[in-house]
Formats: C-alpha cells, structure tokens, sequence
C-alpha cells in the first residue's frame, strides 16, 4: 500500500513530514538544488562542523511554520474580533496552512551558490528573494501548485514567502502579513528560528539556543497597543502571551550572539571577501545569470571545482584569490573597530584602510564593514488585564546591544608590519582635520 505521508528525519526537529503532493515540490529541480547550496558559504573552513545545507534549513522552515499556525489559529487563541478583522473564514485555514508551509519550504530556493556570501554579484534590482519568486512563477513548480487540491495561487505563495518587504508590487490583507510574518518576521519569523538553532547545532556552538517549544506555544495573533507615535497602531501582528517573553528574550540574545560570534568572525568575513574577489574575475561580466535554467545549473559543487583548479594553476583567472581560499593564505586582521577611536572619529575604520592603502597598495588591503546591525524588539504582548508593547514589560529586550563590524585586513606577508603601523600611527590616522577658522 502506498505511503502517503512521508516523515524526513532532522537533527533539529527530530521528523518533518509531508504528504505525497507536497513531496512533489520536494523533489523538483529548484528545490533538490538546495542539496548543493551551503547554509553558511565558506563557514566550514572555521567551524569544520558548518557543512548543512539550505535544503535541511528549508525543510526546518515548513516545520516550524507549521506549528505556528496551528497554534495562532486554534479556536481557544482567537478571539472574536481578531477573528472577524483577520477576514479568513475558518474554512479557509487548510488552503492557506497549505500555501504556508509551500512558501516556507521555497522561500530560499532563489538563493546564489554559497548564499548571502555571493548575493551582491547579482544585476542591478535583483536579489535572491526576487530570484525566488521568478522559481516559484516558473515550471515544473507553477504545474505543481495548480494539481493540488484545492490549486495554489501562484501570488498567494509569492506573498508568504517574501513578504510585504519584499514583494512590494503586491497588495497584503491583513491576513497574509500575518502568515508572511511567521515564516520571514523581524522579531518571529521561523525562517531565524530555524537557522539560529540549525547553525548553533552545526557549528558546534552554543549562543544558537533557546526555548523555541514554549515560544511557538505562547504565539499569538494580537491587536498592537495604540501608541500616538507608533505607525502600526491597532493593527494586527504576531505577539505573544507574557508567559512566554523570556524565551522571546532568549531569541534575542541568541540572535545577537550568532551574529558577533559565528556571521561576523573576521577569518569567516575575510574567506567570504576573497570568493567574492574570484568570482568577480571568473563570472561573465562579474555578475550571476538570473535566467531560470542557467540559475538551477550554478551550484556550489560548480564553484568548488572552479576554485580548486584556479588554485592549482597560476594560468588559470583568479588564481591569486583562489588560492587564498583553497590553501588557507588568507588576509589577517590588522584593525578591528573599535569604540574608542569611533567617538574620536565616526569612520576611523575607513580612515585606516586608505591609510594602509596608501602604504601598501590597495591590492594588498581589504575592508570589511556591516551594521548596524538591529532588529525588532517591538511586539504585543498580552497580559492578565490587556496587550502591552514588549518594551515595556521587558528592560532587557531595550539593552540588546546593536552588533556592527569593521574590520581591515592585510596580506599575511605585511600583515604583522601593516598591524604594528597601525598601532603606531594610530591617532594620527584617526584623528579628524581641524575645521577651518572662519573668521
């Protein structure tokens, strides 16, 4: 007798399952791609355990997922008004529970070889979340979407899986930014959820952990307090019980630790400069296809082998940065930001870098600069005598510290000499042109 749900097992969530027509999307081309795309680019050269893929990620998405809408959408968790403004009758919760989990399980499958590290070779306008919706549009998975019963709209599983920030050409009710929300939300989105808890588990770290059982169970959908100031005042948005704020807490501070830990270790920073140094030499025109077909066909196994021959072959276009990479002779840190030079000089880390420059030649400097980076700590929660905004009912979610990086490297053959330099000459680099007397 045939299987008609079919369980995948997972080191996170122990098992996802799917049906047969879900399984369908599951083995087409642009999903099965995600076998051969690295969750976190060249991660693995530092934390050797970091090999997990997209594909598993994905999968942990449409799990998660899931079990936020059925929570947030079981009778005892909806009141009356929030039931009639979401405008979603009951009878439509297994379509959309549908488009749900197939938004969440594509929403990634847009994604460049080695991820984010690669994304800003893409054309002018485009990113991989606009690359995502071109797979979504495209065949095999638009005949997929429409042999389902009830059919999928192709739009319906667009706005899920990219957003109102993303998908901007398109009119949300309040109903889908709510289910948008859940798989790419600022402050619930399961698409984070997943991937702080998969990349803590791979990358054999810590900080990735928290309480995501009794976070997803306190979920709910709730009125935004009315705040003067506050643009989404009234409107409908995921929030949670107070029972479960300290969990939310946790997420927070898991979020900000796998950034300044893991996303932004300056030796993970430096490989992913040096791919990006020899894609912008091998690539035509220095930039990805964004044609379906040549998309589906570029993998990390395809860039892989280019780099491992360039790296082997002084003859071969990029060899100097292939090299890097493959051999492990990446550029050192030689500055680091630091808060004290930032109050002398807002842009003391680029102020270093042209120093170095200058010194030594651009070629043999790199710069490395992101952030601030913030993300939501403002969501409705819901207490005994009525709904509140998080920040009031949590001084620590105000103290999650904003996580931006600048880092300058230099060619490990100067590198020691560039990093004494620096130190050297440091308030001189720094220090900001007296302004002009006007009188």
């Amino acid at each position: 007798m045939p299987k008609h749900v079919h369980e995948i097992r997972d080191p996170i969530h122990v098992f996802v399952r799917l049906d047969s027509t879900e399984r369908e999307v599951l083995d087409s081309a642009p999903f099965q791609r995600l076998r051969h795309i690295h969750q976190l680019a060249l991660t693995y050269l530092v934390y050797p355990g970091a090999t997990h893929r997209r594909f598993e990620h994905s999968l942990g998405v449409m799990e998660l997922a899931t079990r936020v809408f059925d929570v947030v959408t079981a009778r005892a968790h909806l009141t009356d008004e929030i039931r009639e403004r979401l405008g979603a009758p009951r009878e439509q919760f297994d379509y959309w529970r549908r488009v749900l989990r197939m938004a969440a399980l594509c929403h990634d499958i847009g994604h460049l070889p080695f991820s984010h590290a690669a994304e800003e070779l893409l054309p002018d306008g485009w990113n991989h979340e606009r690359l995502t919706r071109a797979l979504i549009e495209s065949e095999p998975l638009r005949s997929v979407w429409h042999a389902m019963t009830p059919p999928l709209r192709c739009g319906d599983i667009v706005k899920l899986a990219l957003g109102p920030g993303e998908a901007r050409d398109l009119t949300f009710s309040s109903w889908e930014s709510i289910l948008a929300d859940i798989i790419v939300g600022d402050a619930f989105g399961v698409d984070r959820m997943d991937y702080l808890l998969r990349d803590s588990h791979h990358t054999g770290v810590a900080y990735g952990k928290f309480d995501h059982y009794r976070l997803i169970d306190t979920l709910r959908i709730l009125r935004v307090p009315d705040d003067p100031e506050a643009e989404t005042a009234g409107e409908l948005a995921l929030g949670l019980e107070e029972g479960g704020r300290h969990s939310a807490e946790a997420l927070m501070l898991a979020r900000y630790f796998m950034y300044s830990q893991v996303c932004f270790h300056p030796v993970r920073r430096i490989y992913d400069i040096h791919l990006l140094d020899f894609l912008r030499e091998t690539l035509s025109d220095g930039v990805f296809s964004i044609e379906v077909q040549e998309h589906l066909r570029c993998t990390d196994d395809e860039m892989t082998v280019m780099l491992r021959q360039a790296a082997d072959d002084p003859s071969r276009v990029g060899h100097v940065h292939a090299n890097r990479i493959v051999h492990r002779r990446h550029f050192k840190v030689v500055y680091q930001r630091n808060p004290a030079d930032v109050e002398i000089n807002p842009e003391a880390g680029a102020d270093v870098y042209e120093a170095l420059c200058s010194k030594y030649g651009p070629d043999m400097v790199r710069r490395d600069r992101s952030g601030p980076r913030s993300v939501s700590q403002d969501f409705p929660v819901e207490l005994a005598d009525g709904v509140v905004s998080s920040v009031d009912v949590s001084t620590l979610l105000k103290e999650v510290p904003v996580w931006s990086v600048d880092n300058v490297f230099a060619h490990d053959s100067v590198a020691e000499e560039a990093k004494k330099w620096v130190q050297e000459n440091r308030e001189e680099i720094i220090r900001l042109p007296e302004e002009e007397d006007d009188e």
